[in-house]
């Protein structure tokens, strides 16, 4: 990349009456491979690079992308930007930004086995290893569908205030889905394994051994599910329940854009409002933290795309509504700083105010010990689908590998699809245990317009919830 047309195009926009001016320029190069049902599917080969500028002109907001990398392109996309920009001024809402400290950093993430030394032979062959295993299950497997990508994200971010960040973060996931049908019932299950680094991740995840797994557990629910008790009982939730709680019941009502009102016509809004800060919303045995900074997860960053400093945020902390996630916009409205949570898909993305790494604190139980006083409950390990509403209040989870607690124990008798449908105070406030068995788990968080989908984590452990009906 030629950086210094980043600079240029900062200078440019401050010399034509920009009050701000960020440019991010942004190399990627990116492979898929695709199984469906054991055939191989069309592979994608993928090389984008190009440049965001976005600018603050009359304290009026605007943006210009472009991958015509040139100095006489970007000097009449910028001018025809700010022109844009000034007509608008009759109705544009004016913006201004938190004041931060302006960092110079570069950062990059090392891969021990590079993208590059693996053959798309050998990433076909890792598919079709585990179809294979797959198969030797003794589950009906009706359909499956199977996608190993990686990707290398380069970026160069430069902000008229004097910050100027550079990172290199590759990634590599493996996403799957299969259809199980026994017994005249059937059950679906999907989930993502994904990681920051190099391609040595998926040997880690043992993955033909772990779908193999997942069928014949799902197998054994479709033919020996019960129907969960129907009077009140306390339900464990694995850490995969937990971390998609974290993130729908946690992340997305603590996002300051949705308080505020601005994410109403698009992502949804929040039950929570910006007086509610400081107050209860669960038990003290529950925090929620959002963290960039850890290694090796999906949602790493050192910098945000405004070249804010990322820092671990306690989003509930014991139980107490804590810290609003912030960019520098939503940081001056409310009078405070950001905390780095601003981010883009892609260079022709405006950067949004997004989580990372949001997760349920771990606590001091061992998992067992979660179930020593339950005289009657269910396990629900994982599921098969959720739901929320638009405000992050109502919301449902249905089990996929479930099973009866009784009398202290779990036990391996199935329980077939029960649904917990709950408020998001109900369900914190329910919560009197965590276990010590944290996990993080990836994903893909959509919002915005254009939609934008950008590498999160989901975490938690094992946590216990008391006195709740399931469906």
């Amino acid at each position: 990349m030629d950086t210094d047309l980043a600079d240029f195009a900062v200078t440019f926009a401050r010399k034509n009456g920009c009050e701000y001016a960020e440019a991010r320029m942004e190399h990627a190069e990116s492979d898929a491979y695709l199984l469906k049902n054991g055939i191989p599917q069309i592979s994608g080969f993928d090389e984008t690079t190009g440049m965001g500028v976005r600018f603050l002109h009359q304290g009026a907001l605007g943006f210009f992308s472009s991958n015509a990398l040139t100095r006489t392109h970007l000097r009449e996309g910028i001018l025809n930007a700010i022109r844009k920009t000034k007509a608008a001024l009759p109705l544009a809402s004016k913006v201004s930004f938190a004041e931060e400290k302006a960092y110079q950093k570069t950062y990059r993430v090392r891969q021990r086995r590079p993208f590059a030394d693996v053959s798309p032979e050998d990433k076909l062959a890792e598919l079709t290893s585990i179809d294979k295993a797959l198969k030797q299950s003794k589950a009906n497997v009706i359909s499956s569908f199977f996608e190993l990508s990686d990707t290398i994200h380069s970026k160069y971010l430069v902000t008229s205030d004097g910050a100027r960040i550079r990172s290199e973060i590759p990634r590599v996931s493996f996403f799957y889905m299969m259809t199980i049908q026994e017994g005249g019932r059937s059950n679906q299950r999907y989930w993502e394994n994904a990681n920051v680094g190099g391609f040595e991740a998926v040997k880690r995840w043992n993955l033909a051994e772990t779908l193999q797994s997942e069928a014949e557990a799902l197998r054994k629910n479709l033919l020996d599910g019960r129907k969960a008790p129907s009077q009140k009982l306390d339900v464990v939730v694995g850490p995969q329940i937990a971390g998609i709680m974290a993130h729908e019941a946690s992340g997305h009502p603590m996002e300051a854009d949705r308080i505020l009102g601005r994410e109403a016509a698009q992502a949804g809004e929040s039950f929570i409002t910006q007086d509610m800060q400081g107050t209860r919303i669960g038990s003290d045995a529950v925090s929620v933290v959002d963290d960039p900074t850890l290694e090796n997860t999906y949602g790493y960053f050192l910098y945000d795309d405004e070249g804010v400093k990322a820092r671990k945020k306690y989003l509930y902390k014991k139980g107490i509504i804590d810290e609003f996630l912030h960019n520098k916009e939503t940081a001056a409205l409310m009078g405070v700083k950001s905390n780095g949570s601003s981010r883009a898909s892609a260079y022709d993305r405006e950067p949004l105010l997004r989580m990372s790494n949001t997760f349920i604190e771990p606590g001091t139980y061992a998992k067992d010990e979660l179930f020593e006083d339950i005289k009657l409950g269910v396990y629900m390990k994982n599921f098969t689908e959720w739901n929320i509403d638009d405000r992050r209040f109502q919301q449902k989870y249905v089990g996929a590998e479930c099973y009866l607690i009784k009398d202290g124990r779990l036990t391996d008798q199935a329980v077939f699809g029960p649904a917990l449908e709950i408020t998001t105070p109900q369900l914190y406030g329910s919560i009197d245990a965590c276990g010590k068995d944290l996990e993080y788990h990836p994903g893909n968080c959509g919002k915005g317009e254009p939609m934008q989908g950008i590498p999160v984590t989901l975490g938690g452990p094992s946590v216990r919830i008391r006195n709740l009906r399931l469906n």
